[in-house]
């Protein structure tokens, strides 16, 4: 009696739980997806809330196998797919949100039109850190901001994984960059091209002043929310533009309207959940593999591995906000 294909998994019972390594299916590319062997996983601090069930927005159904960030090889090409061969080294953000399976498993059938061809020099490490923080970043500056060249940029949270990604996004496109974080992420932001702001010594007022003569900032996004997004809307400049990845809050508009300014959130999940823009995502990484080939784009890596059956480990690692850099879980290969 013939059985059905099996792989091996990081499955998540219970909401907070520890995952549990365990062989189940292995799925099927059906028309217009792609399986992918999967031979890395990035760990955003978004599937921490997943697993302790606190993000409403992007709830996943138990059990479940949760990564939202791939990198990997095309085993099989479903019916209706000519964009991607067997063979084809591939990364995307492609699940583990709304019901669809994530890439902590050694297999994923995933929608083609999310996906890109990596970063020829980019190891699968390197390209599995990238999707949802490239996108994101691409999203907020050159979809919502249409940054350009003559623009000054201002990132709130430059140092962390959307805020690199803005960074350099910006700086590809030949904008003046400046970033806010601690003063002990200071070098990280000089070394990605911006000028550092030390939000903890600098309100917003006297870094304005100090870096634009008071006009402000002709394009902010903001990684952070809160305070952040409050301090995003004094520093943009007349007729600018605030974006913001983290829009949780009350915030009072007055001061965006007076400067005749305007504002747009990101919701980077809103194609997995809803099944709308999924090809432009896959545009998006295009954009990425192009500017990560120019030099233009490099991720910032945690040295540290694990594997599947160390995920609560590599979780952990980040709760406990000692990650230097994108964790990643090592799949396959």
């Amino acid at each position: 009696m013939s059985t059905s294909p099996s792989m091996q998994a990081a499955v998540l019972e219970n909401y907070g739980a520890p995952f549990r390594l365990a062989s189940v299916a292995r799925p099927v590319a059906r028309p217009g997806q792609v399986l992918v062997r999967i031979m890395a996983s990035g760990i955003n601090p978004l599937d921490l809330k997943i697993r302790g069930a606190a993000a409403e927005h992007a709830r996943h159904p138990l059990p479940a196998i949760l990564g939202i960030d791939l990198a990997g090889v095309v085993a099989a090409v479903g019916p209706g797919v000519s964009a991607f061969r067997v063979g084809d080294e591939v990364y995307g953000m492609t699940g583990g949100v709304g019901g669809v399976q994530g890439s902590l498993a050694e297999y994923a059938a995933v929608d083609a039109s999310l996906l890109a061809l990596k970063p020829a020099h980019f190891s699968m490490r390197e390209a599995a850190s990238l999707p949802l923080v490239f996108i994101t970043a691409w999203e907020g500056l050159v979809d919502r901001a249409r940054v350009k060249a003559a623009h000054t940029v201002l990132v709130q949270g430059g140092a962390g994984g959307v805020g690199s990604m803005a960074i350099q996004i910006a700086r590809a496109f030949d904008a003046s960059v400046y970033a806010t974080d601690a003063a002990a992420r200071a070098d990280i932001v000089r070394q990605l091209g911006a000028t550092p702001i030390d939000y903890a010594q600098m309100q917003v007022e006297d870094y304005v002043a100090a870096h634009t003569a008071g006009r402000g900032f002709d394009v902010v996004f903001d990684t952070a929310g809160g305070a952040s997004l409050d301090a995003s809307f004094k520093a943009v400049a007349r007729f600018g533009h605030v974006t913001s990845s983290l829009g949780w809050g009350t915030h009072a508009l007055a001061p965006l309207s007076f400067r005749a300014a305007t504002y747009s959130g990101v919701f980077t999940l809103l194609p997995l959940l809803t099944g709308e823009g999924k090809a432009h995502h896959g545009e998006i990484l295009r954009e990425a593999t192009r500017l990560a080939e120019a030099g233009r784009i490099q991720p910032m890596l945690d040295a540290r591995q694990f594997d599947l059956a160390a995920v609560d480990d590599a979780y952990a690692l980040i709760e406990r906000r000692q990650a230097r850099g994108k964790v990643v879980v090592d799949i396959s290969g």
